[in-house]
């Protein structure tokens, strides 16, 4: 018995002083430091502000042929609105194509001359939008906010007849469709994933291209206790950076928290235990730091594009949604926009964490094998 703990205990400080080898090996130069942190920050906040597709202000220009009073009440509630803004007056026709070409407006309102006269008479009239379909989903969401002040304004006709069955929205989990909401929390585990799986990936390349692996597989440390060396630095450094871009959601863009701090962090010890495996790898079949990064690049982009973070992986096709099963990212995604925004607990993203510890337990062992066998 005393054997069996005396052995775990050496091997617990022989993993300890090589935890502590790394991270000083990773924070003894300042520039590296300033990398592990402030990029962080700055890109939560560039994809907070920037990564958005609420609208906010929307760039329109009116031909105005009618000059009458519903026009111009029409044109009073979308600059009321606060979305729209009036960047030209056309004087005509031939004018709407100079304002969507040189992207001066990204829609122009057309009132023919009988605007008014027609809907007097008629009860209705029609009004001409030209879109710029360059930006096809910008474009499409002013057209349906266009679409409901236009509703309002029949609505707010004398003569108007009020459908009998009133439609109201709500939105669950995100009150008022904020796109913030959605992105800004997904970066909790995208954000950390880059840096995690490129310090996981020089770490070995590093002992190897400075030549002092072989110092390393002399000493009484076994493969797997330099396994859980090299890693711990990665996992621990990774879930930092998950924490600095949860408070940023929280404190910065004052997204409410609604879940879990314990599921949460218990996610992302998976998902950052599932990149070092990846990184880890990299960096055993890496022969130097320059073959890790790029290997490391080169796989970054496509585990982000397959993750759900931009487009939804339902609206894959299905060769791609089978393969986003290997992304540890899809999953972490998935967990971390649930537990932040819904607050679902351990039995409603249980099968998240199934993804995330069979990639670790495949990738983990994988890189022990390289460990042994070809650096060796």
């Amino acid at each position: 018995m005393m054997t069996l703990l005396e052995s775990i205990t050496g091997s617990l400080r022989r993993i300890s002083f090589l935890f502590r080898k790394e991270v000083l090996a990773i924070l003894k130069d300042p520039a590296i430091r300033v990398i592990l942190i402030v990029p962080i920050v700055i890109q939560s906040l560039v994809f907070g502000y920037a990564a958005t597709y609420d609208l906010n202000h929307v760039r329109y220009a009116v031909l105005n042929e009618s000059r009458g009073a519903a026009s111009t009440n029409l044109l009073a509630r979308l600059e009321g609105s606060k979305v729209f803004v009036r960047a030209a007056t056309l004087r005509n026709s031939s004018d709407i194509a100079r304002a969507i070409d040189n992207g001066e407006a990204l829609l122009v309102l057309h009132f023919a001359p009988d605007f008014d006269a027609k809907l007097a008479s008629t009860g209705s009239a029609p009004v001409q939008l030209i879109l710029d379909g360059r930006n096809s989903t910008t474009a499409n969401m002013a057209a349906g906010h266009l679409s409901t002040l236009i509703g309002q304004f029949n609505a707010s006709l004398p003569n108007a007849v009020r459908p009998p069955v009133n439609i109201e929205i709500r939105a669950w989990f995100n009150p008022n469709l904020e796109s913030r909401w959605n992105i800004v929390p997904a970066l909790i585990a995208s954000l950390s994933m880059i840096q995690t799986l490129l310090l996981a990936a020089l770490s070995v390349a590093r002992e190897r291209e400075q030549g002092t692996f072989d110092q390393l597989l002399v000493t009484p440390l076994r493969p797997m206790e330099i396994l859980i060396g090299k890693a711990s630095p990665a996992i621990t450094i990774g879930l930092v950076q998950a924490s600095l871009v949860f408070c940023v959601a929280l404190f910065w863009f004052r997204i409410p928290f609604q879940g879990s701090l314990v599921v949460l962090y218990v996610g992302l010890v998976a998902f950052t235990t599932a990149c070092v495996g990846i990184g880890l790898s990299i960096s055993a079949l890496s022969l130097n730091m320059h073959q890790a990064m790029v290997y490391a690049f080169v796989l970054i982009m496509p585990l982000i594009l397959l993750s759900g973070l931009v487009t939804p992986v339902g609206n894959m096709p299905t060769a791609l949604q089978i393969l986003t099963y290997a992304d540890p990212l899809r999953f972490a995604i998935d967990l971390v926009r649930r537990v932040y925004l819904e607050g679902a607990g351990w039995q409603d993203v249980g099968m998240d964490f199934v993804p995330m510890l069979v990639i670790a337990a495949i990738t983990l062992p994988v890189a022990a094998w390289l460990f042994r066998n070809r650096l060796t």
